[in-house]
């Protein structure tokens, strides 16, 4: 019987090398040559064009604009650095920038380490933990309007968080009212949305780790929180870093949160801007200041830029570490 199988995966083998041939020589025939050095540039063709209408031209047309006094009807005139000066003296600008860096520095950690943790819950095999990661899953493709008006509602001072503080014996809490605690609460809504997200990056990279790692750690009497220091961590760490780099570019360019909670006015006195927020606000209307905002996510842009080559400088110096100490 195996005899036969074996006889029967050769013809097999056979039957498709000699279609293959036949094929290659119908296109020789016609004159097709698959391995040209040009076919793969051909079959990149739309995609480059896509990406050149959509981005690279965008992104040119903004670099350009930078450094020009255009409005939103008004062609703009060459204006050198003169929109990077009033940058500097405008104060909504640093107020804008303060509050993306606190965005940056208290939503990265978070968003790093919380979705290893539930992606390690979720990673075991137990009855019923599909459920758990179609349910941590479904805010990252709910409508961020959507959940960002539940949370409004929350977070009223009517709301439900006030109505259990009340019910404990607490006084009400105006997290809408407070410039910080919004800022705050807009944090919050962006590391819980991101979750599962996050978590889904880190199941790919848990479900490499060799289970022999961690059986030969626990048999070496290291418990649970020894085990995910010296076994899951190491394991993950390059995720780890791709995780940091994402969240990072994703924290600084944070916009749909904060607007959505604070209005367009960015929360009491504009106190909740962010530099995204600055950029809309500036840029856009019938007499939107283009060039200043072009200005600004240039900035936006560099600032981002750096931040990921940061994270993924310190993620290499790591790694560089961990094989010296393995030495």
């Amino acid at each position: 019987m195996a005899r036969r199988d074996v006889a029967r995966r050769d013809v097999a083998r056979g039957d498709i090398a000699r279609r293959r041939d036949i094929a290659r020589g119908d296109l020789a025939r016609r004159g097709v040559r698959l391995h040209h050095p040009v076919t793969p540039w051909l079959l990149l063709l739309p995609g480059l064009a896509v990406l050149a209408a959509f981005s690279l031209f965008p992104f040119l047309t903004t670099v350009r604009d930078a450094f020009t006094d255009a409005r939103t009807l008004v062609p703009g005139h060459w204006v050198g650095l003169r929109n990077f000066r009033d940058m500097l003296r405008d104060e909504q600008f640093w107020v804008a920038l303060r509050n993306s860096a606190l965005y940056v520095v208290l939503v990265v950690p978070f968003t790093v380490l919380l979705p290893l943790l539930l992606a390690l819950l979720v990673h075991k095999r137990l009855p019923g933990m599909g459920f758990f990661r179609a349910a941590f899953y479904t805010p990252v493709v709910a409508s961020v309007v959507a959940v960002a008006l539940i949370w409004s509602w929350m977070l009223d001072d009517r709301g439900l968080v006030n109505g259990i503080l009340k019910a404990l014996g607490a006084g009400p809490v105006s997290f809408l009212g407070d410039s910080w605690l919004l800022l705050f609460s807009a944090m919050a809504l962006t590391v819980w949305k991101g979750l599962g997200y996050y978590m889904v990056i880190y199941l790919a990279a848990l479900a490499n780790v060799p289970r022999e790692l961690h059986e030969a750690a626990a048999v070496d009497g290291a418990g649970p929180l020894r085990r995910f220091a010296s076994v899951t961590v190491p394991a993950v760490r390059s995720t780890m870093v791709l995780v940091g780099a994402l969240s990072s570019v994703s924290a600084c360019k944070v916009f749909s949160e904060v607007f959505l909670l604070a209005g367009p006015t960015g929360g009491p006195a504009g106190e909740d801007t962010t530099l995204v927020m600055l950029v809309q606000r500036t840029g856009t209307g019938l007499d939107g200041r283009v060039g200043y905002a072009s200005a600004l996510s240039l900035v936006v842009f560099v600032i981002a830029l750096l931040l990921m080559l940061l994270v993924l400088r310190a993620g290499r110096g790591g790694n560089a570490a961990d094989r010296e100490g393995h030495r």
